[in-house]
C-alpha cells in the first residue's frame, strides 16, 4: 500500500470523494426507485471523478487556502462537491420539469387555421 504513485493516490481520493458526494446527494433527495438511485450514483460518480480536480482547485482559490492542502486533499474536497453539485442541480431540474409537465391542463382547443389537428383527429 505504501508504494503507490501520486497519481494513484490522487486518483484514490478522486474516487472517494466522488463517492461521498454521491450517497449524500442521494441521502438528502431520496430516489423514486431504484433505477433511478443507481443512475443519480454512477452520474455522481462520473462527475467527480472528471470535475473533481476542477473543482477541489476552484474551491481552494476561492477560499484561498491554495498552499494548506495537499494535492489528495484538493481532489477529495473537489470531488465530492462536483458530485453533490451535480445531482443536486439535475435532480431539482428534473422534479422541476416533472411538476411543470403534470400541471398542465390538456388544452381542447381547435388549431389557428381551422383544420383538424393530427393530435386531436378522434374528436
Amino acid at each position: 500500500m505504501t508504494n503507490w504513485s501520486d497519481a494513484a493516490w490522487i486518483l484514490a481520493a478522486k474516487a472517494a470523494g466522488a463517492v461521498a458526494g454521491s450517497a449524500v446527494s442521494l441521502a438528502y433527495m431520496l430516489p423514486r426507485d431504484k433505477s433511478e438511485a443507481a443512475i443519480r450514483f454512477i452520474v455522481g460518480i462520473v462527475c467527480g471523478l472528471a470535475f473533481g480536480g476542477l473543482a477541489g482547485v476552484k474551491i481552494a482559490s476561492e477560499l484561498d487556502i491554495r498552499g494548506q492542502l495537499g494535492d489528495g486533499e484538493l481532489m477529495l474536497m473537489g470531488a465530492a462537491a462536483a458530485s453533490l453539485a451535480a445531482w443536486t442541480a439535475l435532480g431539482i431540474f428534473s422534479r422541476l420539469t416533472a411538476r411543470i409537465g403534470e400541471s398542465k391542463p390538456p388544452q381542447d382547443h381547435p388549431s389557428p387555421s381551422g383544420k383538424r389537428d393530427i393530435a386531436n383527429a378522434e374528436k
